[in-house]
């Protein structure tokens, strides 16, 4: 979606199969994108992913952390070993991309950050998902804080929280009747599309919205409000 708009993408991912045919389908359709794999829990791949973006394009506008994974459980059914997977991956993940491109941005001064939150843990928390609740949560508070931080040298720091949505993910947590069951419990009585969240992430990302930061944008069907 953003290609479409004009944006000259990186796609960085752990999977370079996924990856590359992102990559493929946006030149395919006349946009620009390159491919880098990277973990996000690693430091020194995030940096060559920054390094790749700069290469290939000189600046870095827009960041798009929405990178993510989900394990259910309980603490007493988490292991620290998962425990610090997910909260490597969706929150120090983050802080480390965040971390690698606002050099760049303060550089140009100006830039938009958009972090994928989730309704749980930025809202409310549910059951057996205790890692994942608290790193969404504290995903919540880095935009805020960032936002805060950074706001005086052009850089606008917001959240998307999704609410459930139709994504690989969230189908291998659940089967097709669960999902169908969870989503008759909202008020629109559907899962979100991923390119209901994209579209949330293009307006947070132009000039639309030029006088929002710090926020979190609920995309989730009414989930909340009905909370």
């Amino acid at each position: 979606m953003f290609a479409r708009e004009g944006s000259r993408v990186v796609v960085a991912d752990g999977n370079p199969t996924l990856g590359t045919q992102t990559v493929d389908s946006i030149r395919a359709s006349g946009g620009t994108a390159v491919f880098t794999e990277v973990d996000i829990s690693q430091p020194l791949q995030v940096d060559g992913m920054v390094q790749t973006a700069l290469e290939a394009y000189g600046r870095i506008d827009i960041l798009l952390n929405a990178a993510g994974i989900l394990q259910y459980g309980t603490v007493l059914e988490t292991e620290p070993a998962d425990w610090n997977r997910i909260l490597t991956v969706n929150l120090t993940g983050t802080y480390l991309c965040c971390r690698a491109v606002i050099p760049s941005m303060v550089q140009q001064g100006r830039g938009s950050i958009i972090n994928v939150a989730s309704t749980t843990g930025a809202h409310d928390a549910c059951a057996r998902a205790a890692a994942y609740v608290s790193s969404k949560g504290g995903v919540t508070l880095l935009t805020r804080a960032m936002a805060i931080d950074h706001a005086r040298q052009g850089i606008r720091v917001n959240a998307i929280c999704p609410g459930p949505t139709d994504t690989p993910m969230l189908r291998r947590a659940m089967t097709p009747e669960q999902l169908q069951a969870f989503a008759n419990t909202f008020p629109m009585g559907r899962l979100g599309r991923p390119d209901e969240i994209a579209k949330a992430a293009l307006f947070l990302a132009s000039e639309d919205a030029s006088f929002i930061t710090g926020s979190c944008l609920y995309v989730d069907g009414g989930q909340t409000a009905e909370v």
